[in-house]
């Protein structure tokens, strides 16, 4: 018989702490947050926050903010611009991976607002996920400049415009891990798949013209997993909150890959 053990701090207990709406609130709505503390030895809760719209922004992360501010200072989680651009408050809101800062409230469908932590990340706390071994991964498809030749002493290097187009939407990455943490094929072979952000990043190089390492960025790849766990289901291209294309850019360097073959 075979028997299977969930890992350590696997079950979440839905009955956790409440937070009523003050009296005299016009617009209350409740957000369910995912909560956890590894100090604490305990397993994971969902706390249920009442938040008065009324006085409240439009985004979500508006109301996490209301919440720690107003309503229970322990809450931790990610945030920086504000503006979509550095994906600090990427999570998982309403079932989809987003940036809290660009997610409406109003879009959200329901009269509850579910918020948890990217899904299969290791959590630091509450919706903070680690990103170490994501960061690991951009990193091991070096995401630089590499050249032969030596640098014009009087310019930088040039291209043209319509290969600087080629290369501008890649390099719209916010590097938020909405894409990869949202890919079954990195849940299950993160250790060894590099996921679409990562595969993203690799494209942007492969295909910029000032670059002269596209032979050896595409023999790294060259591997049943580091690249091949790719099925091209979409998910990432669903998720990115930056309207990217992830699983194009795999597609493509896929196809290149196959042009050297033959």
């Amino acid at each position: 018989m075979v028997q299977l053990t969930l890992p350590e701090n696997s079950r979440i207990k839905k009955d956790g702490r409440v937070f009523k709406a003050p009296a005299g609130a016009r617009k209350p709505r409740t957000f369910r947050i995912y909560r956890f503390d590894p100090d604490s030895g305990e397993n994971p809760r969902v706390d249920s926050y009442e938040v008065d719209m009324a006085s409240c922004g439009p985004m979500v992360l508006d109301a996490l903010i209301k919440i720690k501010n107003e309503i229970d200072p322990t809450l931790s989680f990610r945030r920086s611009c504000r503006e979509g651009i550095c994906g600090s408050c990427a999570m998982n809101i309403d079932g989809i991976n987003t940036l809290a800062c660009t997610r409406a409230c109003i879009d959200v469908k329901g009269a509850t607002v579910n918020i948890y932590p990217l899904p299969h990340m290791p959590v630091v706390k509450d919706l903070i996920p680690d990103l170490t071994q994501f960061y690991a991964q951009y990193a091991a498809v070096k995401p630089w400049l590499t050249t032969r030749s030596p640098a014009p002493p009087d310019r930088e290097r040039l291209q043209s415009k319509e290969d600087q187009e080629k290369i501008d939407r890649p390099s719209a990455c916010i590097l938020c891990a909405c894409c990869s943490t949202s890919c079954p094929s990195y849940w299950w072979n993160s250790d060894r798949y590099l996921g679409p952000a990562a595969l993203l990043a690799a494209y942007r190089w492969i295909i910029d013209s000032r670059d002269d390492a596209t032979g050896e960025r595409l023999d790294a790849l060259e591997d049943p997993f580091r690249l091949y766990r790719c099925h091209t289901i979409m998910n990432c291209t669903e998720a990115c909150p930056k309207d990217l294309n992830p699983a194009r850019a795999i597609s493509d360097i896929k196809r290149m890959i196959d042009q050297r073959r033959n």
